[in-house]
């Protein structure tokens, strides 16, 4: 069974983009001032990986069902791919084995009752479900309370469910709200485009992803850029409306639900004894007193 069209595309311009960008000195080889391309030609990956120049060219072109995962491991190894971009690629070598031909709409994983008990015991920390489409499909009350400038955009869905993607790139208050702006736009481009390759028959993410690239000419670069990431934490810095400047730590955890669907758990905290813990605070106590009233 071969590769489908998209599906070949996508490794086509993600192997080439990595191949880009590795130079010859960086992979050890010699050097020299006559080179026409940027950073390493086909041939010189496939000595890199141990197989012949054919075989590569083949691959890089997108005729990848059927390779072993030891000829993977070598490309992604010549490469010099990161685990998020390795998990990519094999994702692509096993999509024409779960993928039909006719793109499909998912339904939505119905969230247990057990996860929302979860979430709103976290009385401190902003917690909600992300799924892969970057849906947030479950919170609780201090998420609904941080993240209000999502919530209460346009960009939502009939639902009033935000999706983080849509509000980064659609929404012109996102820059205001997320200090970071372009980390968070990189990150979050990077994380559809790992989504596209574990599900490159989603009918919704494909309709996502072309009203963001339609809309959006800085999603449509990032897009091209091929960056992939599989997981998203570190420190997060919002200008909140009501509360200021908080500067917050935010973890990612993998959520086993049924189905393939991937849905993440993440949990925004503050650093003990900060501005940002006690104005975190004062948005959770508000929240509070909300909900009684």
């Amino acid at each position: 069974m071969d590769q489908q069209p998209g599906t070949r595309g996508e490794i086509r311009d993600f192997l080439a983009g990595r191949r880009a960008r590795i130079t010859p000195a960086q992979a050890g080889l010699p050097t020299s001032a006559r080179r026409r391309v940027p950073g390493l030609r086909r041939e010189e990956v496939a000595v890199l990986a141990g197989v012949s120049t054919e075989w590569y060219t083949r691959l890089e072109k997108g005729h990848i069902a059927g390779v072993s995962e030891g000829v993977l491991d070598a490309v992604a190894r010549a490469l010099r791919l990161d685990d998020d971009e390795r998990a990519y690629l094999f994702e692509l070598a096993r999509s024409p084995r779960h993928a039909s031909r006719t793109p499909s709409r998912r339904g939505d994983v119905e969230i247990p009752g057990r996860i929302q008990w979860l979430l709103d015991s976290m009385t401190m920390s902003s917690a909600f479900v992300r799924n892969g489409r970057t849906d947030i499909v479950a919170h609780n009350p201090l998420a609904r309370a941080l993240l209000a400038p999502l919530f209460d955009s346009a960009t939502t869905d009939k639902r009033g469910r935000p999706n983080i993607a849509r509000y980064i790139f659609l929404d012109p208050a996102a820059p205001d709200f997320f200090v970071d702006w372009d980390a968070a736009g990189t990150a979050t481009a990077a994380l559809l485009r790992a989504e596209a390759g574990r599900e490159p028959r989603d009918r919704a993410l494909r309709e996502l992803v072309g009203e963001l690239s339609t809309l959006s000419p800085e999603f449509r670069g990032r897009w091209a850029a091929h960056d992939v990431l599989m997981r998203h934490d570190g420190v997060k810095r919002l200008q909140h409306p009501d509360a200021g400047h908080l500067e917050l730590t935010f973890q990612s955890l993998d959520l086993p639900l049924p189905g393939r669907a991937v849905h993440d758990l993440i949990v925004y905290t503050a650093e003990p004894g900060t501005a940002s813990e006690e104005r975190l605070g004062l948005l959770a106590g508000r929240d509070s007193t909300t909900a009684c009233a």
